[in-house]
């Protein structure tokens, strides 16, 4: 059943979101500036390095700008550079979500790094490589802010959220969700994964993706994480949240890995919440869908429909954006040729 934003969807714009050549682009968080431009702040690495995991040891975090949020997007500048292994995130700066409170830009994001050598294209990235491992495991999240949408931005000294090795987030923590309540505390969604019991296996992480829950009395204060266990049960593979509130509600949309919720794996699922803590999963409804109507009027299969973002505008959500790629033979990130990000014109809800 379609739900949601699935039946405000209008076609997308195929010469519109962001891409760059030479580059695998992923990520997209966007603000309308003072300037009344729309910057989309995403993520990038060069295509010399593969899709997956290239972006564990080589991503940057950039800032591009369109003067309607359909785009296409223009390349301004690289925001969060890598800056040496010596940095909690001196190695990949991934995950971008832009926002603002009062006259501050709050810029969160995925960091991470490794104490090996840079990775060049001769090396033949893969999975098993050690800077692939040990940046993985790294992964925390962090927050930069500026006066600016143009900077100069300032990143916290540590993480703002890390990994607890005693609970179900032991491992790695990631894809920050972040939420600004009414009176400035922050509610927080993010990924994590916990280490598997067994460790002869070839892989440290658990088989599942998992949702937590962290708050904090302002942006700059202490976030503190709410959970002993996951969001949702145990076995339930998610990745990949947005959060807004609307008439005193909580709201999320994220990715159904293996699509038990909303029936199409890798499509959207929506879930509810009274407390931003407890959440209600809406079992059988799509979100969102792989399969996208274009305004060539084809309606193309991509090979992923990640890191949903929508765009609101006094109060109404107008556009939805994806991290998207080519499908080639339904491999998704592992085989396609080419990512960008791409933005969905949503019809005015009655």
């Amino acid at each position: 059943m379609k739900g949601m934003f699935a039946e405000q969807m209008k076609a997308a714009p195929v010469n519109g979101g962001f891409k760059m050549d030479g580059y695998w682009v992923w990520c997209p968080s966007v603000i309308k500036g003072d300037d009344g431009r729309y910057h989309m702040f995403a993520s990038r690495w060069k295509k010399s390095l593969p899709m997956h995991p290239g972006w564990l040891v080589a991503s940057e975090i950039v800032r591009a700008i369109a003067t309607r949020p359909e785009g296409p997007y223009e390349f301004q500048e690289v925001v969060l550079p890598a800056r040496g292994p010596a940095y909690w995130d001196g190695r990949s700066t991934h995950n971008p979500s832009i926002m603002k409170v009062d006259d501050t830009y709050l810029l969160y994001y995925m960091g991470t790094t490794h104490p090996f050598s840079d990775v060049n294209e001769k090396d033949g990235l893969t999975l098993d490589d050690p800077r692939t491992i040990v940046a993985r495991a790294n992964k925390r999240i962090g927050l930069a802010t500026a006066p600016s949408l143009t900077g100069p931005w300032q990143r916290m000294v540590t993480p703002i959220l890390t990994t607890r090795p005693d609970k179900f987030d032991n491992f790695l923590v990631s894809n920050p969700a972040p939420m600004m309540e009414a009176d400035g505390q922050v509610l927080m969604i993010y990924k994590c994964r916990s280490y598997k019991e067994d460790l002869s296996q070839r892989f440290l992480q658990s088989p599942t993706m998992a949702f937590g829950v962290a708050r904090a009395k302002s942006y700059d204060q202490a976030y503190i994480q709410q959970l002993d266990s996951s969001v949702f049960r145990k076995g339930i593979d998610v990745e990949d949240p947005f959060l807004w509130e609307a008439d005193k509600t909580y709201h999320m949309i994220a990715k159904d890995m293996k699509g038990s919720i909303c029936g199409e794996a890798s499509g959207g699922f929506y879930a509810t919440s009274e407390d931003g803590t407890t959440w209600d999963l809406k079992q059988g409804v799509l979100a969102y869908s792989k399969k996208v109507l274009w305004d060539d009027g084809i309606v193309r299969e991509m090979g992923n429909m990640e890191r949903p973002f929508i765009l609101f505008e006094e109060g109404q959500a107008t556009h939805m954006f994806f991290a998207t790629s080519d499908s080639v033979d339904g491999g998704g990130i592992m085989t396609c040729n080419n990512t960008w990000n791409m933005v969905i014109p949503l019809e005015e809800k009655g």
